[in-house]
């Protein structure tokens, strides 16, 4: 019976590996999309019911957001202890090591390849956790997106997958990580391509879609159907309400904006110690938290008593202002808190204060407060984050209704204009990188990081030594190579190239010399002279001098090593730092056993991006 052919894993997970390379390797996205939402999907039930289990143990209600039902005294205990916890954890961490959330997501993804620390993933559980739990304005989005981002790319990193695609699994991680969180996976997918890649490409766009998809899917099998809020039937009521829809989408823009620059008042605050400032944030939040609970946590059961019109408007007006600078505040003090839940809360009560002031201006021509509340929400979300699309369709999601669309389109659209024009304020997870514009933002940097260095580079050369012999030098070029790959005598010594089109030019013209000359001296001669002859003829070819390659007329390019996971972004990074034209490409794990796979130059980039993209 003839045997089945084995199947060889290593084989078959390079030739995947080979595949990613390739800007246009849709099919083995597809599959890396799917595994990445469902890892983050469980990843997200996780975090959710370790907050569901410090609900039982912490409130007599079980609800981890029950702070209501908690006495004056412990509610404002809390947020102190939370304080002080992680304050004692990132004490002894360095500062590279504190970074957590949707802005280290971005930073990775931008300067370190979508590679990320386990310690860093490791304390966005501890933080998340004592954030949400400990009584402080947070929210579970963030950690979602880094867990989810960081544990995708982790599998990627595991399977030693070119970068290229690790920047796939970073956006398929975040998408799954919001739909899992909200139930919302068109919100997923559009903030992942807005606001971490900041780019809308097709190939991007389905492996994101099928990881949303999962991720939802299992946080649906788990908790249900339902939006993580529940939203009551809401309609425009007349056209009369566009003109102070307007009016209320400038408002929540001006908060928005007032959010953004305290949230940026960190560099101002780092004169104080680490302890000071966590304990100001913590006590800050312990004051207001006495009188107004509603501004502790995630605040999404406030949030749904808004959309009822069950809650005061003093507290409307506690959570507007009071909950937006505390979260402001608590990160600009540096604890990293996660801000896309309170954002939405207090968007939310900022606009059922301006529906609840239409209805005294105009009592009968008015719509409910709470499509104000579902407007407001929306519109603080595209003005924080400067990504309006996104918040169009979190709005669409958690309403299910399209006709909510036409004055969300003209809320979201007049709230990130006056953010951004009147408030100078640019995204707020963008703006947290740094001044300028981020490299996630040019379009070259963007196009050449969709492909990874073995789609382009050149693989047919030679090793050699710099000495040969002219048989040696004959024999380099019967393989047909572009590039000679000299190496040199020590390792301080740079790696040059050489074209074998030089080398081959060369020794013809020394052929085609050497046969004139004996053209010239042709003449009559006996059988002992035509031997002797030979033998002088085979004695001066064992005698030739060996070849040098660095002496011969040609073009030796210096190169830099560079690995083979590496994109094309990345080596024109280093293309440019280094001032060199071409690397050649290392293949290997371990230092001593690696091996040169081929050589890329600037000109193979450039014409990749001017022909290829």
């Amino acid at each position: 019976m003839p045997r089945l052919p084995r199947f060889d894993v290593g084989q078959g997970l390079e030739r995947f590996r080979h595949q990613l390379a390739n800007v246009d390797a849709l099919p083995q996205l597809c599959v890396l999309g799917v595994i990445s939402g469902v890892l983050t999907g469980v990843l997200m039930v996780g975090f959710r019911s370790l907050l569901d289990l410090g609900g039982l143990w912490l409130f007599p209600t079980d609800n981890p957001e029950a702070f209501e039902a908690i006495s004056p005294v412990l509610r404002s205990l809390m947020p102190l202890v939370a304080a002080l916890l992680i304050g004692l954890w990132m004490w002894f961490l360095p500062q590279a090591r504190r970074q957590v959330g949707v802005v280290h997501v971005i930073d990775r993804l931008a300067y370190h390849q979508g590679r990320f620390p386990l310690r860093n993933w490791l304390t966005q559980w501890l933080v998340g956790q004592v954030s949400v739990l400990g009584g402080l304005s947070a929210g579970r989005e963030g950690p979602a997106i880094h867990l989810g981002a960081a544990a995708s790319s982790g599998l990627g990193q595991r399977l030693r997958l070119p970068h290229n695609s690790l920047r796939v699994l970073v956006a398929c991680g975040t998408a799954a990580g919001i739909a899992a969180s909200f139930n919302t996976p068109i919100a997923g997918v559009i903030f992942a391509m807005e606001v971490v890649m900041m780019e809308y490409t097709i190939i991007g766009f389905m492996p994101v879609i099928l990881a949303s998809t999962m991720g939802a899917v299992v946080a649906q099998m788990v908790y249900g159907p339902d939006p993580a809020i529940g939203v009551p039937d809401l309609h425009l009521a007349s056209l009369l309400d566009l003109p102070w829809i307007i009016v209320s989408a400038l408002v929540v823009g001006l908060l928005a904006g007032l959010f953004v620059r305290v949230s940026r008042m960190g560099p101002r605050l780092a004169t104080f110690s680490l302890p000071l400032r966590f304990s100001m944030a913590g006590a800050a939040v312990a004051v207001v938290a006495w009188w107004y609970p509603q501004v502790q946590g995630m605040g999404y059961d406030t949030l749904q008593a808004t959309l009822s019109g069950s809650v005061a408007v003093d507290v409307l007006i506690a959570v507007a202002i009071g909950k937006l600078l505390l979260t402001a505040g608590t990160v600009a003090c540096g604890i990293p808190v996660s801000i896309i839940g309170p954002v939405l809360v207090v968007g939310g009560a900022a606009g059922a204060l301006c529906g609840l002031t239409g209805q005294w201006l105009l009592p009968i021509e008015a719509s409910d407060p709470a499509l104000y509340a579902m407007l407001g929400m929306a519109a603080m979300m595209g003005a924080v984050l400067q990504a309006p699309l996104a918040a169009l369709m979190a709005l669409l999601e958690l309403t299910h209704n399209p006709n909510i669309i036409l004055p969300g389109m003209l809320a979201v659209v007049v709230s990130c204009l006056t953010s951004r024009q009147l408030c100078r304020c640019s995204g707020f997870f963008v703006s947290a990188t740094g001044p300028g514009r981020h490299p996630l933002q040019q379009p070259l940097m963007q196009a050449l990081s969709r492909v990874s260095v073995p789609a382009v580079m050149e693989r047919r050369l030679v090793r050699t030594q710099r000495m040969v012999t002219r048989e040696k030098a004959h024999a380099l070029l019967e393989s047909e190579p572009v590039w000679i790959l000299i190496e040199r005598s020590s390792s301080d010594k740079p790696v040059l190239a050489l074209e074998a089109a030089d080398l081959a030019r060369w020794l013809s013209e020394q052929a085609a010399e050497k046969k004139s000359a004996a053209g010239e001296g042709v003449k009559v001669e006996s059988v002992e002279e035509m031997a002797a002859r030979k033998r002088r003829k085979s004695k001066a070819k064992t005698e030739l001098p060996p070849v040098d390659l660095l002496e011969i007329p040609g073009v030796r390019l210096e190169l830099a090593p560079i690995g083979l996971q590496a994109t094309l972004s990345e080596a024109f990074s280093k293309l440019n730092d280094s001032m060199l034209d071409a690397l050649y490409v290392e293949h290997g794990h371990r230092p001593k056993q690696k091996r040169i796979s081929g050589i890329i130059t600037r000109g193979a980039i450039e014409r990749f991006y001017r022909v290829g993209d």
